[in-house]
């Protein structure tokens, strides 16, 4: 492993790195910059800096009118904000008209921890990939974040790219045949008995959690799914195939976002038992971060009970 960084930390320092190589990089945020860490590109890049203030339904109608005179820009605010309160805008005036303009949710995710319920976006997937052409996005750790951005500024459409607030282990770097393509989930680690599909920061628990589920005799294949819409519905199918059960997870509630998307799939094409780990279906908590994911079970050992169950529904117990 190669050590830990939050994946806003890496997000901020890439669009920093990538300025210079990309000029047609516009950055706006709504007054949050020490948070979602757009203060390292404001500080080097000042002329294209735009710091809107707290008016998110601006900001995502100024990025529009940016997009039509052919920059790129990245708006930033966090993400139960970007999703829920800019949403008419981030429909009607971008992904309407498929403006090339990425939205960017930071603290997303009941791991906001002590902000509490009203500022713990667990619906920001199920919004944004419920608007025709938009894709959705999110990185599970730094150096996967990193590929990401620059991804996403060659990107032609809209976009949602959804930041967390706790550092997290960077496993991708090591991974053997890692590539980051958008659209395309990764394998990270084989097996046979179960799948578990996971995205942002549930995919370092998901590979523990297969390690957990080895001592046990269970044989856990792990997909990182960074880009939930669209969904790499070839590699879903082949494991939905290979494995025969699947598990989701999420830092999101169970309801209309990466477990919904497979469970959408799958119902139609190969139906499989689908176990899906996340929020049920409830408000976030206040909390500190770890104490409100281990509330929610959204750690390695909730994700190896749901593949406990998933194997157990496949073998009619």
């Amino acid at each position: 492993m190669a050590g830990k960084i939050a994946t806003r930390n890496a997000y901020g320092e890439a669009l920093t790195e990538l300025a210079e190589k990309y000029p047609q990089l516009v950055v706006l945020d709504a007054d949050l910059a020490n948070a979602t860490m757009t203060k390292f590109f404001a500080k080097s890049y000042p002329d294209r800096f735009f710091d809107c203030g707290i008016a998110e339904a601006n900001m995502t109608d100024i990025a529009a009118g940016m997009a039509t005179a052919g920059l790129k820009p990245f708006t930033n605010t966090f993400a139960v904000f970007a999703a829920g309160r800019a949403y008419e805008q981030v429909r009607n005036s971008i992904a309407y008209p498929r403006l090339n303009v990425t939205v960017v949710g930071s603290h997303g995710g009941v791991s906001v921890g002590e902000d509490g319920a009203t500022h713990q976006a667990i619906e920001d997937f199920a919004l944004m990939r419920a608007i025709p052409g938009m894709l959705v996005c999110c990185p599970c750790d730094g150096h996967e974040m990193r590929l990401a951005v620059e991804a996403l500024i060659n990107y032609n459409g809209p976009a949602y790219l959804r930041l967390e607030r706790p550092a997290t282990e960077i496993i991708t770097d090591e991974a053997e045949g890692y590539t980051f393509e958008l659209g395309k989930g990764v394998v990270l680690r084989d097996g046979t008995d179960v799948t578990i599909i996971a995205t942002g920061i549930n995919v370092p628990m998901a590979v523990h959690a297969a390690e957990i589920l080895s001592a046990e005799g269970i044989s856990a294949r792990v997909i990182d799914m960074h880009t939930i819409k669209p969904l790499d519905e070839e590699l879903v199918l082949k494991a939905a195939q290979e494995t025969g059960c699947i598990v989701t997870s999420e830092e999101h509630s169970v309801v209309g976002g990466l477990g919904g998307a497979v469970c959408e799939y799958l119902s139609g094409k190969y139906p499989v038992p689908v176990v899906r780990h996340g929020v049920n279906d409830v408000f976030g908590r206040s909390g500190t971060y770890a104490a409100v994911l281990e509330y929610f079970g959204i750690t390695p050992e909730g994700i190896a009970g749901k593949a406990r169950e998933a194997v157990s529904l496949k073998r009619g117990k």
